[in-house]
């Protein structure tokens, strides 16, 4: 029985000895394997986790370039870049928001819009740990408050970035535009690239036909961070480059004159170089500030400026179509000496009114009691419609058509503004296409003094006119002369058609256009009292509401808002055309004495040297 025990406690101790072993064995192989995985790790694979380690601990951030430049022809900046500073917080590094932003309103002040425009923007697609701007323009009080706090606000920044910035406000608002914080569709659609970091983007005017020129290209830097992510240092930086400059062939004078002379009235200057299309001054009253929509308009502002009856934020020059009313006259006088249907020394009889064949309606002329015997010269200085009427009854509706078409009424300018509205010149296809009509007679009259159907931008009329006073060249608007930078380039004029009539006709229309202010009995005689030059230019009205037959119109009968718009078109020197000028005032009735007056200070602003006489260039 102890023989036995004794065998068994052998029988255990050798099992036990076999099981450390195999042990052992087990433990050196676990062993060997944590050496192998370690040396891997630490030698096989350093520089992906050395990598890896890095950029946890350095972050590479986009570096936004500052927008160009934008000047005046004379050099003076109108759009430039400031510094600004952003209040902004990281989501991801915040254990809660809201409890973050009440902090916050401690020291800075957090309007309900700015809160709400913040979680939009939290909301909408953009880069993990980028932050989110809560707050623009800091003062400098509000920064130092919150750099002595910045311990407790964990994932709170305060940067400075350049913002966009308008030094006249509104004065070039409607050509120059604006730029405005990039939305979600833009976003989409913008090369996420190129706008790392940029916060704004072109929303109207130049600002946004030439954004790829005046959007700089970013830079980026590496900044190394601490675990919670708080920036340590720069460690390097490749700088962005900066947009390309744009110099404007607006001059500052001209622009400033023809905002003065509207100022307080609804309507529109336009002034352009007839030499090249240069547009010299493009004025739509009332404006706008632009600065207001940098960095986000607030929603009463906006709602302000969008509910004024005055619509500031419409650009009249290019988007407003008007009846052209007598300012058309010399296109379609022109029309009659080239199809031969005048004779510019023949009279007619105007006892005031024109009757088509077989109708008692008359088509009133301005002058109850008529103009008696007018010629060519003799009716467009007295603006006479009778004699209009009767020339577009015997041109016809095609011929008229065709003929202005060739001035560019009907179709795009092709300016390098974004929005410009096309006019209508009208024409039989016209008012089957929109009307589902046939074309009158009684359709060709109305057309006849620049009434019925027709309506043209004033950019239109100012262009038509150029093409007058350079006899049928006519040009693409534009409001960009060069630009500078890495490529830089002039902006060479692109003629877009020419007028071809004879040289006899261009002479007449011209004379009769200088009667026009020069004559006794011109419509704008009241023009040259003092003036340094001679000019040509034809006035116009343009009717708002129809008067009964019978009816007289009476301006203090009506609404101010009803009574007819003011026109004016020009150019001067008389005997060397430089500048041609359209002006529209809103309701202001007087063509020659509302309007008139003011295209001649545009021109004056051009032309004359500070002594008050003609610039010898121009003489």
């Amino acid at each position: 029985m102890a023989q036995n025990q004794i065998k068994n406690i052998e029988l255990e101790l050798k099992t036990y000895r076999r099981r450390i072993v195999v042990a052992g064995l087990f433990v050196l192989l676990l062993t060997a394997i944590l050496v192998a995985r370690y040396a891997y790790l630490q030698i096989e694979m350093y520089d992906q986790f050395r990598t890896q380690a890095n950029e946890n601990r350095i972050l590479t951030e986009p570096v936004a370039p500052s927008r160009g430049l934008v000047r005046a022809r004379d050099g003076e900046l109108i759009a430039r870049s400031r510094p600004s500073y952003t209040l902004s917080i990281v989501p991801e590094r915040v254990a809660d928001i809201d409890a973050t932003i009440d902090t916050l309103s401690q020291w800075v002040t957090i309007s309900d819009g700015q809160r709400r425009r913040f979680f939009r923007r939290v909301g909408e697609r953009r880069r993990p740990f980028s932050p989110v701007i809560l707050r623009f323009e800091l003062s400098e009080a509000e920064i130092a408050r919150v750099a002595v706090q910045r311990h407790h606000l964990e994932g709170v920044e305060v940067a400075a970035h350049s913002v966009r910035d308008y030094p006249f406000g509104g004065l070039f608002a409607h050509s120059l535009g604006y730029v405005g914080r990039i939305n979600e569709r833009e976003l989409a659609q913008l090369d996420a690239e190129r706008y790392a970091g940029t916060l704004a983007t072109g929303k109207t005017g130049i600002e946004k036909t030439w954004e790829g020129e005046l959007m700089g290209y970013p830079g980026q830097q590496e900044v190394e961070v601490n675990a919670r992510g708080r920036a340590l240092r720069t460690l390097e930086t490749r700088p962005s480059t900066v947009g390309n400059e744009l110099v404007l062939t607006l001059d500052l004078t001209v622009q400033q004159v023809a905002f003065s002379a509207l100022e307080g009235r609804r309507g529109s200057a336009v002034a352009i170089d007839v030499s090249n299309g240069e547009v010299l001054a493009l004025v739509s009253t009332p404006v706008f500030d632009p600065n207001l929509f940098v960095t986000g308009i607030s929603h009463e502002n906006y709602r302000l400026l969008v509910e004024d009856l005055d619509s500031p934020m419409f650009n009249r020059a290019i988007q407003a179509r008007y009846p052209p009313g007598s300012t058309v006259k010399p296109q379609i006088g022109l029309a009659g000496l080239h199809y031969n249907l005048v004779n510019p020394h023949n009279e007619i009889d105007d006892h005031g009114y024109f009757t088509l064949p077989n109708d008692d309606h008359r088509y009133r002329d301005w002058k109850p009691e008529g103009h008696g015997k007018v010629n060519f010269f003799d009716a467009m200085a007295q603006s006479c419609d009778t004699y209009y009427y009767l020339l577009a009854y015997e041109m016809g509706i095609d011929r008229y058509s065709s003929f202005l078409a060739g001035f560019g009424f009907g179709t795009l300018t092709g300016i390098d503004l974004p929005q410009e509205r096309r006019g209508i010149l009208p024409s039989r296809q016209w008012k089957r296409d929109y009307r589902g009509r046939a074309w009158y007679p009684g359709d060709t009259i109305n057309v006849g003094i620049g009434q019925g159907f027709f309506l043209a931008t004033p950019l239109q009329l100012a262009n038509a006119t150029a093409t007058i006073a350079s006899r049928g060249k006519r040009y693409r608007p534009h409001l960009v002369q060069a630009v500078l930078g890495e490529s830089s380039r002039d902006i060479e004029p692109e003629l877009m058609a020419e007028v071809e009539v004879t040289d006899q006709d261009w002479d007449d229309l011209h004379t009769a256009m200088h009667d026009v202010v020069h004559s006794l009995r011109g419509t704008a005689r009241g023009l040259s009292l003092g003036s340094s030059y001679e000019l040509a230019g034809k006035s116009g009205t343009a009717q708002v509401v129809g008067i009964a037959q019978d009816a007289e119109y009476d301006s203090e009968e009506l609404n101010e808002r009803l009574r007819d718009h003011a026109l004016f078109v020009a150019f001067a020197p008389y005997q060397n055309p430089q500048i041609a000028v359209a002006v529209i005032v809103e309701n202001g009735e007087g063509g020659s004495t509302v309007a008139g007056p003011v295209a001649k200070q545009v021109m004056d602003a051009w032309l004359l040297d500070d002594d008050g006489q003609l610039k010898k260039e121009f003489q």
